[in-house]
């Protein structure tokens, strides 16, 4: 028997996706090279995972492909800056796109703790 989707459902993947985020950047900047890496933290950086994030917030599916071309426009965006430069945001970019298969993960189990 085919069911609705309903709106509820649909958020789980964006609530999912702020969560493994969020929990990614608090490994980073309080893990075990917690210390070193709050020192190279700038805010950019987290203006710019705050956009992607934005991006995702009331989408119902959230694509590899969809994720990637927000991720390079966003970081595109910030290269641009003369405070940021094109090296800088390539890291950001690479770091993000790694982050994308635990986000991913997250949202699947998490989809799965709700049917049940």
């Amino acid at each position: 028997m085919a069911t609705k989707k309903t709106k509820k459902d649909s958020s789980g993947l964006g609530l999912a996706a702020t969560l493994v985020a969020a929990a990614a950047t608090g490994f980073y900047l309080y893990g075990p090279k917690g210390v070193e890496n709050r020192k190279k933290v700038k805010a950019w950086t987290l203006k710019a995972k705050a956009e992607v994030l934005e991006k995702f917030e009331d989408a119902k599916e959230v694509t590899d492909e969809s994720y990637t071309e927000v991720v390079d426009k966003v970081t595109a965006k910030y290269a641009k800056m003369k405070k940021v430069g094109d090296e800088e945001a390539e890291k950001l970019n690479k770091e993000l796109k790694r982050h994308w298969r635990a986000i991913k993960r997250s949202a699947q189990e998490g989809q799965g703790a709700k049917k049940k």
